[in-house]
């Protein structure tokens, strides 16, 4: 198996990607657990920030409908594999 049926980003086609993203967007990655995942290509969504969450929830959640103080990020979500 090559690592092209592996990875589903290069850090060049990542880097491409983000180019076209907007530029003063902060970046944010979905995580728990430990070890690595392949992710999803990268979006913009609008999220809030919630620092009292417990680690496992984490310190950014998806903007809900009413929510206030909300913002767009960038979010790279890890791959999620059913096994």
């Amino acid at each position: 198996m090559s690592n092209k049926d592996v990875f589903h980003f290069t850090v060049g086609q990542l880097v491409d990607l983000l180019k076209t993203l907007p530029q003063d967007l902060p970046v944010l990655t979905s995580g728990y657990e430990g070890g690595f995942e392949n992710f999803y290509e990268p979006a913009i969504i609008k999220v809030k920030h919630e620092p009292e969450n417990p680690y496992y929830e984490g310190e950014f959640q998806v903007a809900q409908d009413g929510d206030e103080d909300t913002f767009d990020a960038v979010v790279i979500r890890r791959g999620v594999r059913d096994e």
